[in-house]
């Protein structure tokens, strides 16, 4: 039976209850401050604030392919090498540059080619074009830590190379499928065998953002368990990832913000690489979601932002330009702006469908009255930033007024069969309108959607696919443009496959351009691939692999023309524009912030930004020195 105390509590009773009462308030004064933070933002002062329009979709590095997941995930992991301000390849994690050897045949190859005299003694340390026997590299790694304060090691490169090919995992398996064995050295050298000379090794393997073993290998063999390996791998919810770079997740509240923290342990520290003194030397960011540009781009006039991490739409411009306390940054994007057909469908399947579509798309009035003249149009499959890739193609109806466009479009159509209850006219500069187009087959086509993404998301992408429905309608074409949620858009075109057509983008492409292997090969038709619209072309598959294995720039520019032609025949997608990237900061706030190709918000940036002196508003650029 529980006893009943009756009588006045004694002094051990009333000293209990006043610990018990001081802990409660002070309980409560920690969950009111952990409110106060959140609510107020008042404890973010000494950090940068970064407001985005979207969260990460998932800090898991092999199924990261939005921006803003690899934007996040590019500050924690980091690569063997990785493109310096001036875009050159340099390295990060490696020592120094990869070193080659040899067998006998490409020896015998390259002392024919220097007796010949037909490329300079300097192409000696390249690998030919097409050579037999195995080539393998060594590369020696920086003295370098993991964000929990273990070594970095050639496990860990071994590691990653071992689960990439092991999963095969989509979208690093390409640059890994040709090494056919890696050797530890020392715990900081690791030898690379490949089955072939593969120039894609020193340009695109060793970009490969390198994960921890320890944190991993767990991971691993739950997945290699489980009926679907690769997908219980990709789909791993990686909460706290352990890396290498200047940042580390500190906090992640979803739908609100991300905390990252300056990780004491960073290798670059007060270093010099590519001539920039390094950092990191501020505590931390704070990257702020947002959801609408509007929300954004009023966050940074008030002061409640330090940096609008996306392109800041011609809209808002003016209002920013009389900020006094904002400054703007212009740089040259990296992108591919396209409408996508869907291969797999009718009437999609046919060229000349897709060749009449595409001359009723007026790229020009798209850049000049939608995006406001904030882009540049583009005459190729390659942005306009790697203009040694570029050949100068003519695509469908460049140069064409409305009327000529009606007029070219129904030639092409008409010529290859298909008919109308009333066909598109043009006379006296009117435009009569066509009805009912039917197929060759003399079947109706039926009615299909564009999508794109919402307005709020990118009006220029909404607003480009509603005016490419009523120059379409004029034709007699059925067709309707629907917005739809970002992240609703990609699963729905790249992993269903669900899709008529559609308005996307790319905003960071790589110099090299192996993206024309990725995006069309018929090896990457498959669903979660890069290769959406379904394209299928034999002639194609072999140049690309051609293109892949070659080494000599002026081959593999040869080659890249080619492909490109074949692409601007058959059109599977249609070039839009490359929209300039105008990013606005806070100049009262922070200086430091280095320019390159695809904006300011890159990984030198964030490593040399310092708050900025009182009356002080420069900022640095690639030409900075330390």
């Amino acid at each position: 039976m529980a006893r009943v105390y009756r009588g006045k509590p004694g002094p051990r009773i009333v000293k209990r209850g006043l610990a018990i009462a001081v802990a409660g308030l002070v309980a409560l004064v920690v969950t009111l401050g952990v409110i106060q933070l959140d609510a107020t933002g008042d404890w973010d002062d000494p950090y940068l604030r970064i407001g985005v329009l979207e969260e990460p979709k998932t800090l898991n590095p092999w199924l990261a392919s939005d921006a803003w997941s690899l934007r996040v995930l590019g500050l924690i992991y980091q690569p063997l090498f990785i493109r310096d301000p001036r875009m050159r390849l340099i390295p990060w994690l490696a020592a120094a540059k990869p070193i080659p050897e040899y067998d006998a045949a490409t020896v015998r190859y390259y002392l024919g080619l220097w007796g010949r005299r037909r490329h300079a003694p300097w192409r000696m340390l390249s690998l030919p074009t097409h050579r037999a026997g195995a080539v393998t590299y060594t590369v020696v790694l920086r003295r370098v830590q993991w964000s929990d304060g273990s070594a970095l090691t050639a496990d860990d490169v071994i590691f990653t190379g071992e689960l990439i090919r092991r999963f095969r995992i989509p979208m690093y398996y390409s640059r890994w499928e040709f090494v056919t064995r890696m050797e530890k050295l020392g715990p900081r050298r690791v030898r690379f065998v490949l089955v072939r000379p593969e120039p894609a090794f020193t340009r695109r393997t060793v970009t490969t953002p390198i994960v921890q073993k320890k944190q991993w290998t767990v991971i691993a063999a739950q997945a290699a368990r489980s009926r679907s390996p690769l997908i219980k791998l990709i789909r791993y919810k990686l909460s706290r990832p352990i890396g290498s770079g200047p940042f580390v997740l500190k906090r992640w509240r979803h739908g609100v913000y991300l905390f990252l923290t300056r990780n004491p342990r960073f290798f670059g520290r007060g270093k010099v690489v590519a001539g920039l003194r390094l950092g990191p030397h501020i505590p931390g960011i704070i990257i702020k979601i947002y959801g609408t540009s509007d929300a954004a781009v009023l966050g940074l006039r008030k002061g409640a932002i330090d940096f609008y991490w996306n392109t800041i739409l011609p809209g808002y411009l003016r209002q920013l330009q009389g900020e006094d306390d904002v400054k703007l940054f212009a740089n040259q994007k990296s992108g591919f702006y396209f409408f996508g057909f869907n291969l797999r469908r009718k009437p999609f399947d046919d060229v000349n469908f897709r060749r009449a579509v595409a001359t009723m798309i007026d790229r020009q009035f798209i850049i000049d009255r939608i995006l406001q003249k904030a882009a540049t149009p583009l005459m190729s499959f390659v942005p306009a930033g790697s203009d040694f890739y570029c050949p100068g193609l003519t695509p469908c109806g460049e140069g064409l007024n409305l009327g000529e466009r009606v007029r070219a479009a129904a030639g092409i159509l008409t010529q290859a069969g298909y008919t109308w209850d009333r066909p598109p006219a043009v006379s006296s500069g009117r435009i009569v309108r066509g009805y009912g187009l039917k197929a060759p087959n003399g079947r109706p086509i039926r009615e299909f959607t564009i999508l794109t993404p919402p307005a709020d998301y990118d009006p220029g992408r909404a607003m480009a696919g509603i005016m490419i429905q009523e120059w379409l309608r004029l034709l007699g074409i059925p067709v309707v443009a629907r917005p739809m949620g970002f992240g609703a858009l990609i699963h729905r075109v790249k992993h269903r496959h669900d899709f008529d057509c559609f308005i996307f983008g790319y905003g960071n492409l790589r110099p090299y351009p192996s993206y024309l292997w990725n995006f069309y090969h018929s090896g990457h038709d498959r669903r979660g691939d890069w290769n959406m619209s379904g394209y299928r072309n034999r002639r194609y598959d072999q140049l690309a692999e051609r293109a892949r294995r070659t080494v000599d720039e002026d081959e593999l520019r040869g080659l890249v023309f080619r492909l490109q032609r074949m692409l601007t025949r058959d059109i599977p997608y249609f070039p839009l524009y490359n929209p300039t990237l105008v990013e606005g900061v806070r100049k009262d706030r922070f200086t430091g912030w280095v320019k390159m190709l695809g904006g300011i918000g890159n990984i030198w940036s964030f490593s040399r930004l310092r708050p900025a002196p009182a009356e002080s508003t420069s900022d640095s650029t690639p030409t900075a020195r330390p």
